[in-house]
């Protein structure tokens, strides 16, 4: 369940750093957005997930707004600080607004998400894992189609050289917001199914270190295409679970697997810096 979880968080940071150019420190800000808003729903409201989902989608979309109309005009690392302002001011809300999100003391008993306004519950874990899977698989299925979209070849120039697009007559600008929009989207939905699941949300979940993992999984998969998110993903996710049943010492088992685990990613950086799938490094 989690790693479909990731899947979809570095899909949706693929959107705008492998496709759209954008390098962005705020993938954790929408994450925490829509499990708190998907909490506030599943806690308010008797409605199916299909709606709920559809809301949470939309208020992560419009909260992107917020960072990408200010922020998509920068340039390099101007662009990146202003998403890692708005990744640490997220952060702060949730923290210190205890009255919504209980700041420090987290959120538990989350309830589950229901098909049908109540009737049919999806509870237990195989439910929830078919569930994810195939929001998963659909998720791909339409990131595939985007990708050898119009708007997808659009998105690779844009790319390639944005300068080059906007003598055309293109609206590179637009064409980012609307990028970062559904990456946020897909994010926050990726959120509101953690919270779901788990049944229990707190700050520590969506710190500024959470977008970085995601940056990090992203890189070491590899960025422009669909594949390599997904194998970034399943290494972040599958190789410290594989490091457990190594038979390492038990006082220092987490301190050597974090060694191994950071000198793979060293390696993987130094004899293959397009990731694991990709076919472009990020400029």
């Amino acid at each position: 369940y989690l790693l479909c979880i990731y899947v979809m968080l570095v899909l949706s940071a693929n959107l705008t750093t492998g496709m759209a150019n954008l390098l962005t420190m705020c993938q954790a800000a929408f994450y925490g957005i829509g499990a708190y808003i998907g909490t506030y729903f599943l806690f308010q409201f008797n409605i199916s997930f299909l709606l709920i989902a559809f809301l949470v989608m939309m208020a992560t979309g419009l909260s992107s707004l917020i960072i990408s109309y200010a922020s998509v005009k920068l340039k390099g690392d101007y662009f990146v600080l202003a998403t890692m302002g708005f990744q640490l001011i997220v952060y702060t809300i949730i923290y210190n607004w205890t009255e919504v999100t209980h700041g420090t003391y987290g959120i538990a008993g989350i309830p589950g998400f229901n098909l049908a306004f109540g009737l049919v519950p999806i509870d237990g874990i195989y439910p929830n894992l078919i569930l994810i899977l195939l929001i998963t698989a659909a998720i791909i299925w339409f990131l595939n189609r985007l990708k050898a979209s119009p708007y997808g070849r659009l998105l690779k120039a844009i790319r390639t050289d944005g300068t080059i697009v906007e003598s055309f007559g293109r609206n590179t600008a637009g064409v980012k917001i609307w990028a970062f929009a559904l990456s946020s989207a897909i994010a926050g939905l990726a959120g509101a199914l953690y919270a779901s699941y788990v049944g229990y949300i707190d700050p520590t979940s969506f710190p500024l270190r959470e977008s970085i993992f995601i940056l990090c999984a992203l890189f070491i998969g590899g960025i422009g295409n669909i594949e390599g998110p997904i194998c970034g993903a399943a290494f972040v996710i599958l190789l410290p679970e594989v490091l457990r049943w190594v038979g390492l010492p038990e006082s220092m088992a987490a301190e050597i697997r974090q060694i191994i685990y950071g000198f793979a990613l060293v390696l993987i950086m130094i004899f293959h810096p397009q990731g694991i799938k990709g076919k472009i490094v990020m400029k």
